[in-house]
């Protein structure tokens, strides 16, 4: 049995990056500072997945890995988010991350963001990826995982092979009226993908697709659902969504901290 808290991952990237060119009709309020360590301890999550937001962080990553090292685990961007120029214009991160793992044990993977979509497809085949998965496992002298998002809305995209090139896919739903459709989009997803691979779900606290506050029921249904598929392995983590709007005086982010301090002892079978 394993806590569920050890389940936990936060989506950090940099303060106000949500606020950015990229985020002008999330209408977010209020101004972010809070870092993706701060969001770790301040929602009691032991993990994080680092991720490129408007370009930043530049690298070196030396200083932000540094600060990482007290959490459990850390799963770093080679592909940053949409905003990020640098990786749709051809460039990644995936020599820095190389580089942070050797330096930190607590770094074991590289996650992909927006990576469902032209042209990070085309320019990343799979046969790119399996290449970078073995470069990456042998210049980092240990296992290390490919993670990769897809969101709903792309479940019926010719991603299956790019699917199959990756250790770990994170599910998101970007609009929130979309959250009554779970079960049915993760099943269609375990479809796409090869038997026991493992599957995240994020939770977004804010309805991004839709640019206003996560209504209430929504942010309840979906965590019970989340629960409920951990508890029965049919996923194996929960991924919040982020630092990046934890400072902004949410109820939504109020009820996912209190959801978490009242389950992270829940014993979720291995």
């Amino acid at each position: 049995m394993t806590e569920l808290r050890d389940r936990l991952w936060i989506w950090g990237q940099t303060p106000n990056t949500h606020h950015g060119p990229s985020g002008h009709n999330y209408n977010l309020p209020h101004a972010n500072r809070m870092t993706a360590l701060e969001g770790a301890y301040y929602f009691g999550i032991p993990n994080c997945c680092r991720v490129v937001s408007e370009g930043l962080p530049v690298p070196p990553f030396d200083q932000e890995a540094m600060v990482l090292d007290s959490l459990r685990r850390v799963v770093w961007s080679i592909i940053g988010c949409g905003g990020s120029t640098r990786n749709d214009g051809g460039g990644d991160d995936t020599d820095e991350v190389i580089r942070i793992a050797r330096l930190h044990p607590n770094v074991v993977g590289a996650i992909m963001d927006d990576f469902m979509r032209e042209p990070r497809l085309s320019m990343n085949p799979p046969e790119k990826l399996m290449e970078f998965k073995r470069r990456m496992n042998q210049q980092v002298g240990r296992q290390m995982d490919l993670w990769t998002v897809i969101y709903t809305h792309e479940l019926d995209s010719p991603v299956k092979a790019h699917l199959a090139a990756c250790d770990v896919v994170s599910l998101w739903t970007w609009w929130a009226k979309d959250l009554t459709c779970l079960d049915r989009n993760l099943t269609k997803l375990k479809g796409l993908l090869d038997q026991d691979k493992p599957v995240l779900c994020g939770c977004y606290m804010w309805d991004y697709g839709g640019g206003r506050p996560m209504p209430m029921d929504l942010i309840a249904y979906q965590l019970d659902q989340y629960h409920e598929l951990l508890m029965t392995k049919q996923i194996q983590g929960i991924i919040f969504c982020s630092n990046c709007i934890a400072d902004l005086e949410l109820k939504a982010v109020d009820y996912a901290r209190d959801w978490i301090k009242k389950h992270s002892a829940d014993q979720i079978p291995d």
